[in-house]
């Protein structure tokens, strides 16, 4: 498991590891591929990537095709008048990718998954989702703190 290591991933280091999911994400979806392949075909194409961004991208995205029924439910209960396939699919992953993150490294702290994930929506999709995924995403982490 990679956990123990990425804590001492620095942050530009996670952020890039993010945008990778992001980006794996997007194409498993787009291109309707599984785990596998997007891991296959991806990083055939991204060699130069350093071996904990790689490792930190395939943690979170193997939480993120894993577990996609229960972070699709708490993203569609925080949602309010959105449904899922009604999103844009950059914005539907970004969030994905959030909330796998959200799950599966509790001890990060929710500010800044959730900053990181608007510091991403700010590069890869439109002003106006930043502020959409910063509700959903506000909502759902304070759902999953009570959880606890």
């Amino acid at each position: 498991m990679l956990r123990t290591e990425n804590r001492e991933l620095s942050l530009g280091t996670r952020r890039k590891s993010r945008e990778l999911t992001l980006q794996m994400l997007f194409q498993s979806e787009m291109g309707k591929q599984t785990p596998d392949e997007v891991r296959r075909t991806f990083w055939s194409q991204r060699a130069d990537v350093e071996h904990e961004t790689r490792g930190f991208a395939d943690d979170l995205f193997r939480m993120a095709t894993e577990r996609t029924a229960e972070i699709d439910a708490l993203i569609q209960k925080h949602a309010e008048h959105w449904r899922l396939e009604r999103m844009a699919a950059v914005d539907r992953n970004i969030l994905r990718a959030a909330v796998a993150e959200l799950i599966a490294y509790p001890e990060t702290p929710k500010p800044v998954v959730i900053n990181e994930a608007l510091e991403i929506a700010r590069k890869f999709s439109s002003p106006e989702s930043v502020h959409f995924i910063n509700g959903v995403l506000d909502s759902a982490a304070q759902n999953l703190e009570l959880k606890k």
